[in-house]
């Protein structure tokens, strides 16, 4: 059996253009992200770089309106990128896919003035963003935060700790959700807080089993103050707004899931058809060519569900219990597309030598980012059977 190269995906795109980007994607990565990844991730090191890079490309406004310097792509475009850079390196992936994410309450719920102000430069000028919604003791239980805003007068001061904030002490914004009334989920709002606001700290990055290269942390709001100009929809809505996001966030950790898996797959190919054991490859044994079948399969019904999810989007409808789905489906098929590269691998996928044991390690954290896949089953749950019985 001949060596294998690893091929490009067949993908179903609706128009040139968006082909074109891909192919875009795919040099860029291939010439720019992929070949030092693993060197960068052992080493810890964040590629701020490649994101000026990526803004300068346009890549990292794609989902928004061309109007304020986004790229005006449909989602189902916009997470066929995210796959492409997450193959190439999970942390320029889910870096992308966050800062997307620190980008919607104002894009979806700012002001014509505070959209025209700020979104310019967070989509097209070399800024990065970071989302904050998730604390020491409020996780999955989101409603419960709290991180407190109050007002006086034109003025806000926020005070409180947020936890695993992908590019915390690193972003130049946070979309920050706080509290401002004492009503449960109906007490939140939503700020955009500059990242060199005074009063604003990180704590030492997360020590992590994976995803080394992204710096996650948490972040201090010590007497905060932001003027009411940079509040985002109306006091109180915050909940709503940052369980709008996620929606779309999900898509986005699904998409970066199945570009790991295909990474592996990749990886579990092209060894496969060189190691040769008992006198011939062992691509050539049946035990070995069902592992590959299976993890091809997996990917490939992993990347129709989040797109019939982002098509869904793309056409306005309701697609909060497909997101869930998705991100559910895709980041657990790739934990175990990414442990079965490893078994292939035999002995060398334990090792660093191949990155199969890298893509395992961070395709673990994508089961727990953004809603833990046991709160996406009950996400799914109640859209099939209504809320639980209290």
């Amino acid at each position: 059996m001949p060596d294998r190269a690893p091929q490009p995906v067949e993908r179903q795109l609706p128009t040139e253009e968006a082909r074109d980007l891909l192919a875009l994607v795919r040099e860029l990565v291939q010439r720019e992200i992929a070949p030092n990844a693993a060197e960068e991730e052992d080493a810890g090191h964040f590629p701020r770089g490649t994101f000026s890079l990526l803004s300068q490309a346009g890549l990292l406004g794609l989902p928004y309106e061309e109007e304020y310097g986004g790229g005006g792509q449909p989602y189902e475009v916009y997470l066929q990128v995210l796959e492409e850079l997450a193959a190439g390196r999970l942390t320029v992936g889910l870096g992308v896919s966050v800062h997307t994410l620190a980008c919607h309450a104002l894009s979806a719920y700012g002001t014509k003035e505070q959209r025209t102000e700020h979104l310019p430069a967070m989509l097209g000028g070399g800024l990065l963003g970071a989302y904050c919604l998730s604390e020491p003791a409020s996780g999955s239980d989101a409603a419960s935060l709290r991180t407190r805003a109050v007002r006086d007068g034109d003025t806000w001061t926020i005070t409180g700790t947020k936890a695993w904030i992908t590019h915390g002490g690193i972003a130049d914004f946070y979309t920050v959700l706080a509290r401002t009334r004492d009503e449960g989920a109906r007490g939140i709002t939503a700020f955009l807080v500059p990242g060199d606001a005074p009063g604003l700290s990180a704590a030492a990055p997360e020590r992590k089993m994976g995803l080394k290269g992204s710096p996650t942390s948490q972040l201090h709001f010590d007497g905060v103050t932001v003027s009411d100009a940079r509040r985002l929809g109306d006091e109180g809505l915050g909940f709503t707004i940052a369980l709008d996001a996620l929606d779309s966030g999900r898509l986005g950790i699904a998409a970066c899931a199945i570009g790991v898996a295909q990474a592996a797959l990749d990886e579990a190919l092209e060894y496969a058809a060189q190691r040769r054991q008992f006198g011939r490859p062992i691509a050539d044994f049946q035990g070995l060519r069902f592992m590959l079948a299976d993890m091809a399969t997996q990917i490939e019904a992993g990347r129709a569900l989040y797109l019939v999810a982002a098509r869904l989007r793309d056409a306005g409808k309701q697609f909060s219990k497909e997101a869930a789905m998705a991100k559910l489906f895709c980041t657990d098929a790739a934990m175990r597309v990414t442990t079965d590269a490893v078994q292939l691998l035999g002995g060398y996928g334990y090792t660093a030598d191949f990155p199969v044991e890298r893509y395992m390690r961070e395709a673990k954290v994508l089961q727990i980012v953004e809603g833990t896949n046991q709160i996406q089953r009950m996400v799914v749950a109640r859209h099939l059977a209504g809320p639980e019985s209290r």
